[in-house]
C-alpha cells in the first residue's frame, strides 16, 4: 500500500506498489505492441486490468522512462528500474494533489514537493511515503513549519510560524511540542522553557510585553508551583536575561545576549513542537496580561482574576530608589493550576547576587527529575554496561516458558553469569566500555513478578535500555546509594550495599509470596537484581517501580516514619524536588472510610509481613497534588451563615446547617469505572484494583479532572482526599487546633519503601546508646514490633476518621 502521508492524507492505489509484477507477467502474453530503439525496447502495453503502460523496457520488465495510467485516473510519468519506480518522477491523482521529486521502489523516497488537494505544500525529503527529514511545510491557511520530520509528523528542531504572527522555535517530538522551546506572540509576550503537548510545561520564563518577567514551573499551560516574579523595569539578574533565536536554514542565530540559566551559551538551541495542531489557541494558556496581587490572607473576602489591572512598586519612587540602590522589589508566589496561594515580597540585591550567592542557589536548584547521563559523564560507562546486561539478562529468560517458581529459583545460586568483553564474543555484542562480569539474581523470579505486574518485557527493555541515556538523582537519605530514572520515568534503578542484597534474596521467597497473595500491596515493587564487576569493583543494583511517575504534577512529597528525632528538613534547603519528613508535616488527610479502612488493613498486612522479616526503618512516601483552592471564597459564605445558625433556637436544624456548610464544596469528582476511558501511564500500578466509593453506589469509580482527563483510582494512587492544614505546637503531630480555612482538594500518591533495614546488632546497639540521651520512642531503631506499632498510629493520625 503506497499512502501519501501528509497534506490530504491520500491513499495511493496498491497497484502503483505491485505494477511491475503485472507488468512482468503480462508481457510474456501475446498482443503487445513493441519496437527495437538502440537495444531498448518501447512498448505500449494495456493490462488485464485496464491500466496502460506506455515506455521502455529492459527485457521483458519496464527500465528506464515510461508512463503509467491506472484505471481510476491515477498517473505516473518518469524513471523506471528493472519494473520498479525508481528515480525522478511525477505523479498526478484525480484529487488533484501532485508529488513531483524522487521515487525509490515504487515508495516516496528522497527529495521532493508533495502539492496537496486542500492548497498545502510540502517540499523536502521523504522515506517510504512519509516525510522524514528537513522539510518546510505551507498550510493551506498560510501557517508554515520548517524543521525536522519524521515519519510523516514533526520530531526534532523546528520552527512554526502562524498567519496571525505567533512563532515557535524548538523540539518536537511525535507530532506535537515537547521539551525546550521559545513561544513568542505577535502582541510581544514571550514563553522560553519547557513543553509537553503543545502546553508550557516544567521551568521557564514568561516575558510580558511590557517588560516584566516571571521565572516559574508550569503544569499542562497553568502555573503550577513555585516562582518570581520581576516588575516592569525592574533591573534582571545577568541569569534571567533572555536570548530569542531564529533559524535559516540548518543554522542558528542568536538575537540575545544569553539563556535562561546559563551565563554563557554560544550555540544554543530553543524549539518546541506544536506537530498536527493548527489552532495557536492550544497553546496560549496564559494570562491576558499580568497575574494579581493575591494573599492568602484576602482569600475569603477577594479574588483577584489574572486579567486585573497590575500596579508595581517599581513605578513608584520607591520602586526607582530600589532600583539606584542595585535592589528591586521581587514577589515570590506559588500556583496551584494557575491561580495564585501564596505571595511575598522582597527587595533583590544585586551586589550580594555578584558575589556567588545567586549562583550557588542557581546551581543547587534542580532542572527536572534528575541529570541526563551523557558521554563523559562519571556513570556513563556504568550505564552502558548495567543496560547491556539487562538486555542480555531479559532476552535470555524470556523466550523460556512461563512457570511456577520453584525452590531452586531462589537464592544465591540462581544466578545467570556472563563476560562481557568489550570485542564481543560468541553470546555478547561488542561495546564501547571496558569488558566486565554481569550477575543477574533470581531471573525467573523478577521474570514472573514483572509479569505479575503486568510489565511487558520488551517496554522494560525499551525504557531502560533504549537509546535514551538514564537520568541520575540525588540521593534523598543517609544510605549514600545512588538512584537513576529511566528516560520515561517508569523505573528506578538503586545501587545497593552487600547486607542489601542479601537481605533481599534472604526474603524474596516470602516477598514474592506476599505480593502476589495482595494485589493492592504497598510494599515496592522490585523488577530485578543485578550485580556488575568492573575492574574487580561490585556493584549491586535493584531495579523498581517508580512510585511517582504519575499524571499530575507532585507539589509536596513526604519520607513518613512515625519517629520523631531528626525527623525535619533544613527550610533553607527545600525545593520543589525535596522529600520532607515527619515534622514537615502541616497537613491530614480525611478519605472516603471505605477506603481508610481498605488503606489501613492493607498497611497492617504489610507491616506484619515486614514484622516477620525483621524489617525497620521503612518508611510511607507520601505525594501531593494540590487542587487549586477555588472554594475559599465560598466557604468565606458558608462561615457567615454558621454564625447565623448559632442563634437559631431550632437545635435540628443547626446540626444539619453546620454539616453542610462546615466543609467546603469540593472540586473533585468521582465517575463511574470506564476502562476504556481512562488514561493512565504504564508503570507499576496497573495490577491494584480499583476503588469503589459509596457515593457511586459501592461501584468502580475513576476521577474526573477537567483539563488532566480520567485517572483511575487504585489503593495509593489517584486517590483523592481532603487536606486539612493544622497549626504545629512544639514537635510531634497535633490534630486537635485545625485552621478551617485550610482546606484543600489533593490527589494522593503513596507506598512503602526503604524495606531493606534488618534490625540486627548493630542497630540493636544504636537502640541502646541513643536511648541513654533521647526518648526511646522518638528515635527510629526500634525493634520491628514496636516500629510497627509506632509507624500504624503516626498514619492513623495523618489519615483521621
Amino acid at each position: 500500500m503506497l499512502v501519501c502521508g501528509l497534506a490530504a492524507d491520500e491513499e495511493i492505489s496498491s497497484s502503483f506498489v505491485l505494477v511491475h509484477m503485472n507488468i512482468g507477467l503480462e508481457s510474456k502474453k501475446a498482443g503487445a505492441s513493441m519496437s527495437y530503439e538502440h537495444g531498448e525496447i518501447h512498448c505500449k502495453k494495456v493490462l488485464s486490468n485496464g491500466d496502460v503502460y506506455v515506455g521502455d523496457f529492459g527485457g521483458l520488465l519496464p527500465h528506464g522512462m515510461g508512463r503509467y495510467t491506472w484505471t481510476d485516473g491515477t498517473i505516473y510519468h518518469g524513471q523506471w528500474e528493472e519494473s520498479k519506480i525508481t528515480g525522478r518522477g511525477k505523479i498526478f491523482w484525480p484529487s488533484g494533489a501532485t508529488y513531483e521529486g524522487e521515487f525509490c521502489g515504487g515508495f516516496l523516497h528522497g527529495a521532493g514537493t508533495l502539492f496537496g488537494v486542500d492548497g498545502s505544500t510540502y517540499r523536502g525529503l521523504w522515506r517510504m511515503n512519509k516525510q522524514h527529514g528537513k522539510g518546510i511545510k505551507l498550510y493551506s491557511n498560510l501557517d508554515e513549519y520548517d524543521g525536522l520530520w519524521r515519519e510523516g509528523l514533526q520530531e526534532g528542531i523546528g520552527t512554526y510560524r502562524w498567519s496571525n504572527g505567533n512563532t515557535y522555535s524548538g523540539n518536537w517530538k511525535a507530532g506535537k511540542m515537547r521539551g525546550k522551546g521559545v513561544m513568542k506572540w505577535a502582541n510581544g509576550d514571550l514563553f522560553d522553557g519547557n513543553w509537553l503537548d503543545g502546553l508550557e510545561n516544567g521551568s521557564g520564563y514568561y516575558k510580558y510585553a511590557d517588560g516584566s518577567i516571571y521565572v516559574g514551573i508550569w503544569s499542562r499551560g497553568l502555573k503550577d508551583g513555585h516562582g518570581t516574579f520581576f516588575p516592569a523595569g525592574s533591573r534582571l539578574p545577568y541569569q534571567h536575561r533572555y536570548s530569542e533565536y531564529i533559524v535559516y536554514g540548518n543554522k542558528v542565530q542568536s538575537l540575545g545576549p544569553t539563556s535562561l540559566f546559563s551565563k554563557r551559551r554560544k550555540k544554543v538551541i530553543r524549539w518546541s513542537m506544536i506537530g498536527y495542531l493548527r489552532n495557536p489557541k492550544r497553546i496560549s494558556h496564559r494570562p491576558s496580561f499580568l497575574d494579581g496581587v493575591w494573599n492568602i490572607g484576602d482569600a475569603c473576602e477577594s479574588s483577584l482574576s489574572e486579567n486585573t489591572p497590575y500596579a508595581l512598586c517599581s513605578s513608584t519612587d520607591e520602586g526607582r530608589h530600589g532600583l539606584q540602590n542595585d535592589s528591586v522589589l521581587v514577589y515570590d508566589r506559588e500556583y496551584m493550576q494557575g491561580v495564585l496561594i501564596t505571595e511575598s515580597m522582597r527587595y533583590y540585591d544585586f551586589r550580594r547576587s555578584q558575589k556567588s550567592k545567586w549562583h550557588l542557589k542557581m546551581k543547587k536548584q534542580p532542572r527536572g527529575p534528575g541529570e541526563t547521563i551523557y558521554k563523559g559523564h562519571r556513570s556513563y560507562y556504568l550505564m552502558l554496561n548495567l543496560q547491556l546486561g539487562i538486555r542480555y539478562t531479559v532476552g535470555k529468560i524470556t523466550p523460556v516458558p512461563m512457570r511456577e517458581v520453584r525452590s531452586s529459583d531462589f537464592g544465591t545460586r540462581a544466578r545467570i553469569r556472563m563476560y562481557f568483553p568489550s570485542k564481543g564474543s560468541q553470546f555478547t555484542p561488542p561495546h564501547s566500555s571496558i569488558g566486565f562480569f554481569w550477575k543477574d539474581y533470581c531471573p525467573m523470579v523478577f521474570r514472573n513478578l514483572r509479569e505479575m505486574f503486568k510489565i511487558d518485557a520488551a517496554d522494560y527493555m525499551m525504557s531502560i535500555c533504549g537509546g535514551d541515556g538514564l537520568k541520575e538523582l540525588s540521593s534523598p537519605g543517609k544510605s549514600g546509594s545512588i538512584f537513576y530514572l529511566s528516560q520515561d520515568e517508569r523505573f528506578v534503578i538503586k545501587t545497593l550495599r552487600k547486607y542489601e542484597l542479601k537481605i533481599l534474596l534472604k526474603m524474596l521467597p516470602n516477598y514474592y509470596d506476599h505480593v502476589g497473595a495482595y494485589d493492592n500491596t504497598l510494599i515496592t515493587k522490585f523488577f530485578g537484581l543485578h550485580r556488575l564487576t568492573i575492574k574487580g569493583k561490585k556493584v549491586r543494583f535493584v531495579v523498581m517501580g517508580n512510585m511517582f511517575r504519575t499524571e499530575l504534577r507532585i507539589h509536596r512529597r513526604y519520607d513518613l516514619k512515625g519517629s520523631s528525632h531528626g525527623r525535619s528538613t533544613n527550610k533553607h534547603n527545600i525545593n520543589e524536588n525535596t522529600t520532607l519528613k515527619d515534622l514537615d508535616l502541616t497537613y491530614v488527610f480525611h478519605l472516603e472510610k471505605s477506603w481508610r479502612e481498605s488503606l489501613f488493613r492493607q498497611i497492617s498486612l504489610d507491616c506484619e509481613f515486614l514484622e516477620s522479616q525483621s524489617i525497620i526503618d521503612y518508611s510511607m512516601l507520601l505525594g501531593l497534588h494540590f487542587r487549586a483552592p477555588e472554594h475559599l471564597k465560598a466557604y468565606s459564605e458558608s462561615q457567615s451563615l454558621l454564625k447565623r445558625s448559632a442563634n437559631s433556637q431550632d437545635d435540628i436544624s443547626d446540626v444539619q446547617l453546620c454539616d453542610e456548610v462546615r466543609t467546603p464544596p469540593k472540586g473533585l469528582r468521582l465517575v463511574a469505572h470506564e476502562p476504556s476511558s481512562v488514561s493512565s501511564l504504564p508503570g507499576s500500578h496497573m495490577r491494584g484494583s480499583t476503588l469503589r466509593a459509596s457515593a457511586a453506589g459501592n461501584k468502580e469509580v475513576d476521577l474526573l479532572l477537567p483539563g488532566t482527563g480520567r485517572l483511575r483510582v487504585q489503593l495509593g494512587v489517584n486517590m483523592p482526599a481532603q487536606a486539612r492544614w493544622k497549626l504545629l505546637h512544639g514537635e510531634g503531630l497535633d490534630t486537635t487546633e485545625l485552621d478551617p480555612a485550610g482546606v484543600y482538594d489533593v490527589v494522593l500518591y503513596f507506598g512503602i519503601i526503604d524495606v531493606l533495614q534488618e534490625y540486627n546488632m548493630n542497630k540493636k546497639i544504636e537502640h541502646v546508646c541513643k536511648s541513654l540521651k533521647l526518648d526511646p520512642v522518638s528515635i527510629s531503631a526500634v525493634d520491628p514490633k514496636m516500629y510497627k506499632k509506632r509507624f500504624i498510629r503516626f498514619l492513623e493520625k495523618v489519615f483521621p476518621e
